[in-house]
C-alpha cells in the first residue's frame, strides 16, 4: 500500500533495513546502534546510542552517529511511511 508515493513499512521491518544500511556507511563504528524511529511531520527520525563522555559531552563518535541517522533520514523518509 502507498500513502503520497511512500510505502507503508512497519517499524521493525523499516529497523532491519535501516540497521543493513547502518552498517555499511563509511562512518559506522563497533558498537552503533539503531534502536527505534518514529515519524514527524512526514520525516523519519532514528534513535540509538550517542556516546558521551563522562562529562556528558559528545564524543567523536557521537558526530559519525548522528551523520548516519541523519542519512538514514533523507534515504527513507522520501521512500517510506510508518504503518499506524
Amino acid at each position: 500500500m502507498e500513502i503520497q508515493n511512500k510505502t507503508i513499512i512497519t517499524k521493525s521491518d523499516l529497523l532491519e533495513l535501516a540497521r543493513k544500511t547502518m552498517l555499511e556507511h563509511e562512518e559506522f563504528q563497533d558498537g552503533m546502534s539503531l534502536d527505534d524511529v518514529e515519524e514527524k511531520a512526514g520525516v523519519l527520525v532514528f534513535k540509538g546510542e550517542y556516546f558521551l563522555d563522562d562529562n556528558g559531552l559528545p564524543t567523536p563518535k557521537t558526530t559519525a552517529v548522528f551523520n548516519i541517522y541523519k542519512a538514514l533520514a533523507h534515504a527513507f523518509s522520501s521512500v517510506y511511511t510508518l504503518e499506524k
